[in-house]
């Protein structure tokens, strides 16, 4: 079956050394292979792990999706499975920001490289934005720019990988953590976040979880994929706990200031005193201009933990070896931070909010689908699927190829991203696409209806 594929990458052993004894194995196969047919042997051949380990990233899934397509059918693809609304004409991004890179690029000063850690005027901007409404104030030395926030995960877990060490993430979570991990060889250890409690930390398990070779916990807020913001007083005890561990916080914060519900965002970095965090964050999510891949990876840690346990010392190691962002990206940065007007800003949050709602209330209107809660923040939401209502899909990874081969909507299996028989749906798109997709997936589950199922409608 079609699905079989994207089943058996998702469910492959995602530690390193499993698909590197995978590697050496059709290595050997392949020599065998040559030498049968009198092939002369090179001494080179691509890596297999590589593949295995980007299948588990939501790319790979949603790559492997969108090849499932009917390429009969004539509608138009819904794309309710990634977290890129800049393909949307109602979600471009603020002039002033295009009018920064324009200005900077112009100039003729920023064709040069840049400073490993990043050109000046930008770490200190973003010093000024990432202190708003913190207990202490961050300072240009502490931030790090990076190609997007997804180097900063790569940085961050290079930095604290050693033999025999672990890390805490969240399930369901961003499986680019698990990705980098496994390449770093990192073991990976999973805490749930708790539907019936808004998608709670369950700290509980935290603390049964750690042990010595702990070495940071991953909180994700707003939340990708669940939609959640953490609360003040929940924030603090995820704080708390981890300093009685004695794990350092990984606040995960793309989504920064991206909350449109009864819950004020507070970021993780505002509990640095507490315990030491590194906040990873980017221009893409809020300002819609992913391409642009600028993001930073910042230490908030006012008591020096970090400094002085050789942290900070490695963060510039590896920056030292690595690719820089573009340099008039970064020039125009303290630009489009300091002149960028709240009404775009605020007319963002109104469409995420609008489109949250529409989500929410379409759902409602597929009875083998449930929404534990409302997104209030970032760009998705996890819907659970009730498979005893569906009569010919036995998991979300079959609910979803079929779904894109028959309605040609996508949306991502929640067992990419940790949780199975779960979807994450994709909002920030145009509130016409989203409510074509939410009606396409409300037929689907009514041509796969078990018969005389209460709330199905012919």
């Amino acid at each position: 079956m079609k699905f079989s594929r994207l089943s058996m990458a998702l469910n492959a052993p995602k530690r390193r050394y499993s698909t590197m004894t995978s590697s050496v194995i059709g290595n050997l196969d392949c020599q065998k292979t040559m030498m049968e047919n009198g092939a002369k042997k090179w001494g080179f051949e691509g890596q297999t792990w590589l593949k295995a380990t980007s299948a588990i990233t939501v790319r790979g899934v949603l790559d492997m999706l969108m090849g499932g397509l009917n390429k009969e059918d004539s509608r138009p693809v819904i794309p309710l499975g990634h977290g890129d609304p800049s393909h949307f004409p109602s979600f471009r991004t603020a002039a002033v920001a295009e009018n920064a890179i324009i200005d900077s690029l112009r100039s003729a000063k920023y064709n040069c490289y840049s400073p490993t850690v990043g050109v000046s005027s930008a770490r200190g901007a973003i010093a000024d934005y990432l202190s708003r409404g913190l207990p202490y104030t961050l300072s240009p030395d502490d931030v790090y720019l990076t190609i997007g926030c997804t180097q900063a995960i790569e940085i961050t877990l290079a930095v604290l990988a050693r033999p025999g060490a672990n890390i805490l993430l969240p399930r369901p979570g961003y499986p680019y953590y698990e990705a980098c991990a496994a390449n770093n060889g990192l073991e990976v250890r999973h805490f749930d976040l708790l539907p019936e409690k808004e998608w709670a930390v369950d700290l509980s398990a935290v603390e049964t979880l750690a042990d010595e070779n702990t070495v940071a916990m991953v909180i994700i807020n707003p939340g990708n994929p669940c939609g959640n913001v953490f609360s003040y007083e929940h924030l603090k005890e995820v704080a708390e706990t981890a300093r009685d561990l004695g794990v350092l916080l990984i606040g995960d914060e793309a989504y920064d200031n991206l909350a449109f519900g009864s819950t004020p965002y507070v970021p993780v970095r505002a509990f640095g005193s507490i315990v030491p965090v590194l906040t990873l964050g980017s221009i893409s999510k809020r300002w819609i201009v992913p391409g642009w891949r600028l993001g930073w990876l910042v230490t908030s840690d006012p008591n020096g933990i970090l400094r002085k346990s050789g942290v900070v010392e490695s963060i510039t190691g590896f920056l030292n070896i690595s690719s820089d962002p573009a340099t008039f990206i970064q020039a125009a940065v303290p630009q489009i931070l300091s002149d960028t007007k709240e009404d775009f800003f605020s007319k963002i949050i109104c469409m995420l909010r609008e489109s949250a709602d529409m989500c929410y209330n379409g759902v409602k209107e597929i009875p083998c689908i449930t929404c534990p809660k409302k997104a209030e923040g970032s760009m998705s939401v996890m819907v659970k699927l009730n498979l005893s209502m569906l009569e010919d899909i036995n998991d979300d990874i079959e609910f979803c190829v079929k779904l894109a081969e028959e309605e040609s909507v996508i949306v991502l299996p929640g067992v990419a991203v940790g949780l199975k028989n779960w979807l994450r749906i994709t909002f920030a798109v145009e509130t016409s696409i989203l409510e074509e997709g939410l009606a396409r997936m409300k037929v689907f589950c009514q041509r796969h209806a078990k018969k005389h199922q209460v709330g199905f409608t012919d």
